[in-house]
Parts: C-alpha cells; sequence; structure tokens
C-alpha cells in the first residue's frame, strides 16, 4: 500500500471511530494532549442531506429523505486541513472531528492522536458493542430443544 493510500485509510478508520464516540469522550481525549493553535475555516454549522435508498439494494435509486449534519473545518497552522461530519446537530462533536482530522495527518501528532484519542475510543466503542450482544444473547430461544407435549 503506498504512503498516500495509508494515510487516507487512517483517515477514514479514525473518522469511522470519531463518528461513533461520544462527544465528551472525544474532548477529554483531545484535552490531554493539548492540540496545537488553529484556525476555524469553516465555523460549526448546521445543515440536511438527502439520504438517498435502493429498492432491494440493487434496484432503482430513491429519495428516501433527509438528516441533519454538522459540519466543520479547521486548518492547523502547520497548514494541513481536517474536515468533520457528525450525524445529528452537534456542532461540536464535528469541530472535534475536524481537529482530530488534521491532527492526523501531521508527522507530529498523528502517533500521539492514535495512542491517547483514536485508540482508547476504539476499545470503548467495541466493548460497548460486545457488550451489547452479549445482552442480547442472553435472552436467546432455542425453539429446537423446546420438548412438544404429545406425550
Amino acid at each position: 500500500m503506498s504512503g498516500e493510500t495509508a494515510r487516507q485509510e487512517r483517515r477514514k478508520t479514525a473518522m469511522r471511530v470519531l463518528a461513533h464516540a461520544p462527544t465528551a469522550d472525544i474532548c477529554a481525549k483531545l484535552a490531554d494532549i493539548g492540540p496545537p493553535a488553529h484556525l476555524q475555516l469553516r465555523e460549526p454549522e448546521n445543515g440536511l442531506v438527502m439520504v438517498r435508498g435502493r429498492v432491494g439494494g440493487d434496484g432503482a435509486p430513491f429519495n428516501l429523505g433527509e438528516a441533519t449534519v454538522s459540519r466543520a473545518a479547521i486548518r492547523l497552522a502547520s497548514g494541513e486541513v481536517g474536515f468533520g461530519y457528525a450525524l445529528g446537530r452537534d456542532r461540536e462533536k464535528a469541530r472535534l472531528m475536524a481537529l482530530c482530522d488534521a491532527l492526523i495527518q501531521t508527522e507530529t501528532h498523528a502517533d500521539v492522536v492514535e495512542t491517547k484519542v483514536i485508540a482508547p475510543l476504539r476499545e470503548a466503542m467495541l466493548a460497548s458493542r460486545a457488550q451489547v450482544a452479549a445482552e442480547a444473547a442472553a435472552t436467546r430461544v432455542d425453539f429446537y430443544t423446546m420438548v412438544r407435549g404429545e406425550g
């Protein structure tokens, strides 16, 4: 994998984790590393996007409806630009995601953001998913083991 492809994959993975993380957790993790000076290119704002669907997964596309999205753009003093999009009206989350996106692109901050922000949030997300799966599995009923009452 080339350097640019690896960098883009790292950004995608980080955005996937940040999109599922609570805003307060992202803010706390970023506060621990002390982000550098930055400029907001696009103030966090709310807007709408059209959500499209397909009949049967491969049929003709159709407009399903609109969803509220928050977005932001940030430029670091070193020149890297980060973008953040969050489903819903959480402007602060979009701003924090943009800041993380910009930091991941730098040589000096990429590893720190990965180890101190992204990795702990990923672990928390996976633990939460495992807990939900375990709770759902505990309510599973196996109908094939029930005894019929024909006797």
